[in-house]
């Protein structure tokens, strides 16, 4: 266990990947191949689980199958929390990233030859674990490579960011072709070949990332190491009652994941708050996080429908034929990252010019709402078409919406989180941050259970006028929490 704090290095004159330290590019390939397996997976996930058994998939109930589609996605944000605080108190960001990255691919290879819901299950609590532990752990390490008065700050965020959708972009799109021409269980080999590249890439460039990010910020006293592992088995206990018993079930795992993971985040801003090592000024800062943790999870309920609601809309509903050839179901996950690496940069470059004249991160965030809720009630004209009937190009539109969006709340959290973290909370409070993608994830898998391709119009009103009016309180409230920051925006 590392137990001391190392002094950070300064990468201030450090200009050699695109303006920005060297290291970033060890970073942006790990990230880029790790989003290429979860894409991929999760880009088939819910057709394996819905799809007959001779199709190639379990066979579970649709509503079911898109349920537990989110789920899983919110399990991988709460585990965040877990290996942020290995990160922050045991091992430190750099080890924990590392092994992170050898359990996610485990994961995939567990998903690619064990069969049926067996494989289901060892791969996907694998693959949450270690995609949880790597998603804190590795925005930590891009922030160390920043002072938090580096203007460049933003702007490499938004580089790593078009990594993740480099990755997003070619996962989905390969894995719905081996799908669709070989069969699942292929697919989910590739997304194993995948992180496996990208550990290879981050093996050779090891020795370039910060020694800082090797220790941990705040070690644990070694007569509390016992936490851990008794916590854990607690956990194991819990859920194994729980679902023996039938109160959990495959139902309800989306409603669960909500729960545990809205409480785990009161719990971890009630310890930030209340720690002697959380200063008058970090404190502030904290307080002012809570409604962007909130306006955070509301996107996310939103947009992580791609996965779940929309892969199903993409199958019944979307005209997928382009010159007589039908593309993959899957492959309307593509769109969003397409938008992504072609808007990131734009965005970067206008963060950059703007300065300190830039709106503040709460304004960013209420009109991210409003936006994201307006494409929602763009999919009412075609609310009552036939089946298939829905044009390609509206589809484009409504997800650049999505992509315009996600811009200007994403990538700006994640630093945000980086400068609001007090020093001892460092890797836990980008953890809270990605937990707030975790409830809106889980959320998104409630919502899928009222979805009803018959009857499709309450459904895209009631979400998309939701969105836009919390957007817009989210505005009213955008100067008193801005000032809360005590000098961030």
């Amino acid at each position: 266990m590392a137990t001391a704090v190392q002094q950070t290095e300064d990468y201030t004159e450090d200009r050699r990947f695109f303006g920005h330290p060297l290291p970033l590019a060890q970073l942006f390939g790990l990230e880029m191949w790790e989003r290429f397996s979860y894409y991929g997976m999760t880009g088939i996930l819910a057709l394996y689980l819905y799809f007959s058994v001779s199709e190639g998939g379990v066979g579970l109930a649709q509503p079911t199958a898109l349920a537990i589609v989110g789920a899983y996605g919110g399990a991988v944000f709460l585990a965040t929390v877990l290996g942020s605080w290995v990160a922050d108190r045991l091992l430190g960001s750099e080890t924990v990233l590392f092994w992170s990255a050898v359990v996610i691919m485990a994961g995939h290879i567990a998903l690619a030859l064990l069969p049926g819901l067996s494989g289901v299950a060892v791969g996907l609590v694998l693959v949450a674990l270690g995609s949880g532990g790597l998603k804190a752990t590795a925005s930590a390490v891009v922030g160390s490579l920043y002072s938090e008065q580096d203007s460049r700050r933003e702007a490499g965020f938004s580089i790593f960011y078009m990594g993740v959708n480099i990755g997003a972009l070619l996962g989905p799109l390969l894995t719905g072709l081996l799908q669709k021409t070989i069969g699942f269980h292929i697919a989910f080999g590739l997304a194993a070949l995948g992180m496996a590249i990208g550990l290879g890439i981050y093996l050779t460039g090891r020795k370039n990332l910060p020694s800082s990010a090797g220790f941990a910020v705040n070690p644990l006293p070694r007569r509390q190491l016992w936490v851990l592992p008794a916590s854990l088995l607690a956990v194991i206990v819990v859920v194994t009652v729980l679902w023996t018993s039938g109160l959990m079930n495959g139902d309800n795992l989306a409603t669960w994941t909500v729960c545990v993971s809205a409480g785990a985040a009161v719990a971890y801003f009630t310890v930030i708050l209340r720690s002697r090592q959380t200063t008058a000024v970090e404190k502030s800062r904290t307080l002012a996080f809570i409604p962007y943790f909130i306006a955070s999870a509301a996107f996310w309920s939103l947009y992580q429908q791609i996965f779940n609601v929309m892969t199903a809309y993409s199958e019944t509903q979307m005209n997928r034929t382009i010159l007589g050839w039908e593309f993959p179901i899957n492959w309307i996950q593509l769109i969003p990252p397409i938008f992504v690496i072609a808007l990131a940069p734009v965005a970067s470059a206008i963060w950059l010019k703007l300065g300190d004249r830039q709106p503040s991160s709460y304004v960013k965030a209420g009109i991210s709402l409003a936006i994201i809720g307006g494409a929602y009630l763009l999919f009412l004209p075609y609310a009552h078409a036939e089946s298939n009937a829905t044009p390609l190009l509206w589809v484009v539109l409504i997800m650049a919406l999505f992509v315009v969006a996600e811009l200007l709340l994403s990538p700006i959290g994640l630093s945000l989180s980086t400068r609001l973290a007090p020093k001892a909370f460092t890797s836990q409070m980008i953890a809270l941050f990605y937990l707030s993608s975790g409830v809106g994830t889980a959320l998104s898998g409630v919502f899928s259970t009222y979805y009803d391709a018959h009857n499709q119009a309450p459904y895209w009103t009631t979400l998309g006028l939701a969105s836009i009016v919390l957007g817009a309180v989210v505005l009213a409230v955008a100067k008193p929490f801005t000032r809360l920051m005590r000098g961030v925006r």
